[in-house]
């Protein structure tokens, strides 16, 4: 079986990949832009192509896999891709995400930085017995959750576990005992009106494009919090902006952004608008689900379909099959 590494992002699962295979397999690792001698024929001849993106201009393809090692599959144009490919993702990254969930929202309750600060200066602000350094808790705290998938039901596990209130939107009905409310995302502006907290967890679909835009934070309590780590267009841009620069809404928690790098481009701020002038905003360089574990459930999962495709079994997490276009 010919196996292609497409791209820098696809090479980070290929350390340890050869030996979770069950049978040969030729393995290659090829560049994003495809400008080495060879490269273009490895991506067009191989059997399975792991990697995050597919679309115009690269060259056709004959795989009978194409296998994200990421949950989102945005980044893939299934119409440019043969009827004969089963295309999949692989999750792993909830674990990650909701340490990086409760952390960030930890650390705005329990001010171990400046307490350390404070006290290597003889300042005992936080000390017990006075009225002045008193902490809040994150357990009084009510969450919404948008969203109910892999990241959204782990994150919910933490808050329940820290005593929050949960409140859950999403598509398709949700019963789990415990929750404090459940809402379809047609009732989203009821929810986010009732809680403290906003975490969005959505990937990004045509459906799902904008879905948190004015409206939505137009709902939101004034000293609401806001945190995205779901794709970053799932959330106007603009109106998440408005939104924390006239404090229409308390704060915000940004992973997932409007610009990434790019060649041309290695490190540029990560929106169309000046979020890293605001002192409301927490910025982090999409990193919440990027860690050794992540990495490695992925390879696993990436290794098992192709086990689970050279002995003619299901596949795991099958989102679609090539849809070409002829």
């Amino acid at each position: 079986m010919k196996i292609v590494f497409f791209g820098k992002n696809a090479a980070n699962f290929h350390p340890g990949f050869q030996e979770l295979l069950e049978g040969p397999a030729e393995i290659a690792l090829i560049s994003d832009a495809l400008d080495q001698p060879g490269e273009a024929a490895l991506l067009a001849q191989a059997d399975v192509v792991i990697g995050v993106r597919y679309d115009a201009g690269m060259p056709p393809l004959s795989a009978r896999l194409f296998q994200l090692p990421a949950a989102g599959y945005d980044g893939v144009d299934f119409t440019r891709l043969p009827t004969t490919c089963a295309i999949c993702n692989a999750f792993g990254h909830e674990v990650a995400i909701a340490e990086y969930v409760m952390a960030s929202l930890l650390a705005r309750h329990v001010p171990i930085a400046d307490a350390d600060a404070r006290l290597r200066q003889g300042d005992w602000h936080y000390g017990s017995g006075g009225a002045n350094g008193l902490r809040t808790e994150l357990g009084s705290q009510s969450i919404g959750i948008i969203g109910h998938g892999h990241i959204g039901r782990t994150v919910a596990a933490r808050a329940l576990a820290f005593g929050m209130a949960v409140h859950v939107a999403n598509r398709s009905p949700v019963n789990v005992p415990g929750y404090a409310g459940v809402y379809g995302l047609g009732e989203l502006s009821d929810m986010l009106g009732r809680v403290d907290i906003v975490l969005n967890t959505l990937p990004l679909s045509p459906e799902t494009k904008g879905l948190v835009g004015q409206a939505a934070f137009a709902a939101m309590r004034p000293h609401a919090t806001f945190l995205n780590v779901g794709r970053g267009a799932v959330v106007d841009e603009a109106a998440l902006f408005e939104a924390l620069s006239s404090k229409r809404i308390g704060s915000a928690i940004i992973d997932t952004w409007y610009v990434y790098p790019s060649a041309d481009r290695p490190n540029p701020m990560p929106g169309n608008f000046p979020f890293e002038t605001l002192s409301n905003v927490t910025l982090t360089p999409h990193m919440s689900g990027w860690t050794d574990g992540t990495v490695r459930r992925r390879t696993q999962t990436c290794a098992e379909n192709v086990n689970r495709l050279a002995a003619g079994k299901p596949l795991l997490n099958s989102v679609g099959q090539g849809l070409d276009p002829q």
